[in-house]
């Protein structure tokens, strides 16, 4: 999901702390860094090749000018600063006249919602306070509490889900993305556990991203206390665009399936697929977060701008 923050030329000490922020090399490379991860104080400046000090004061500028969310996770050695991204695009404004209003539509689906799907064990799902059915049992992803479901996995295969168009007849969509929280999936975890997982929108490949493990070093943010500590804890947040140019990752061209080939304005509803190809190079599972699980308080996000 694309996130904003419109800066007002009347507003001087909120735009002249957001220009300070973004006028150090040092923290535009912090916010690349977290453009699809979060990150403690100590990894970015391991990142960067910076003294942690240092690092630290730059986090608290970025975070003081609205550019970053942080929040306090407990570490081996105390507390420790988890650092991500809070907005995409910054705007300003210099003059008094208002913006026009740009036309963007966002449908939040939870995980559970799934409407189809093929599951390969290790597989699973469970909502904030346990399981759903039994482990590894392909029959555990129909039962009717599937849709309260916080956390999903499966080691191959994909889950499908059902949007609908949120666009007016006769408006023009120039951006339709979605962001969603996930990783590979290992028995137990795996930092080094390669997948490359595939979205598809209404059957066309819309770009592979690559996972480069299955997380369990460290406690997610949100991560229900039923999980133990070497499961699965939590993912990256991953978003796969696509606009008249083609589409894009975490933005980077992925390939050239455009808007012209999803047939969007003859559709009312977004049939939208994640998971493994049959043809993928690794095809190491994924773990999918909903908005009680994992680092990211958020569902499935379609985005879609006009």
């Amino acid at each position: 999901m694309a996130r904003y923050l419109e800066l007002c030329a009347d507003r001087e000490e909120e735009l002249c702390c957001a220009a300070k922020a973004l006028s150090s090399p040092v923290r535009l490379r912090i916010l690349r860094l977290l453009s699809s991860r979060t990150l403690n104080v100590k990894e970015i400046a391991a990142e960067l090749g910076l003294p942690a000090s240092s690092t630290a004061v730059n986090v608290r500028l970025l975070e003081e000018a609205g550019l970053i969310e942080t929040c306090q996770q407990p570490g081996e050695h105390g507390a420790m600063k988890l650092c991500s991204r809070s907005c995409d695009l910054v705007t300003v404004r210099l003059t008094g006249e208002p913006m026009p209003e740009s036309s963007v539509y966002t449908v939040h689906m939870p995980v559970g919602n799934f409407t189809d799907c093929e599951v390969v064990p290790t597989c699973g799902l469970g909502t904030e306070t346990g399981k759903i059915g039994q482990p590894d049992r392909k029959e555990s992803f129909y039962l009717p509490e599937r849709t309260g479901a916080q956390i999903l996995w499966s080691s191959g295969g994909y889950v499908e889900y059902r949007f609908p168009n949120p666009v007016p007849a006769g408006e023009k969509i120039a951006k339709i993305s979605f962001s969603m929280e996930l990783c590979s999936e290992a028995p137990g975890s795996r930092e080094n556990w390669p997948s490359d997982i595939t979205l598809w929108i209404n059957g066309q490949d819309c770009g592979v991203w690559t996972s480069p493990g299955d997380f369990g070093n460290r406690r997610g943010r949100l991560t229900p206390a039923w999980v133990s500590d070497w499961n699965s804890q939590y993912g990256l947040l991953t978003t796969w665009a696509v606009t008249e140019e083609g589409c894009f990752v975490n933005g980077q061209r992925t390939g050239a399936t455009s808007l012209k080939l999803l047939g969007l304005d003859e559709n009312r509803v977004i049939v939208m697929r994640v998971g493994n190809s049959p043809e993928a190079v690794h095809p190491g599972g994924f773990n999918l977060f909903g908005r009680k699980s994992g680092d990211f308080e958020q569902d499935i996000i379609m985005t879609v701008e006009c």
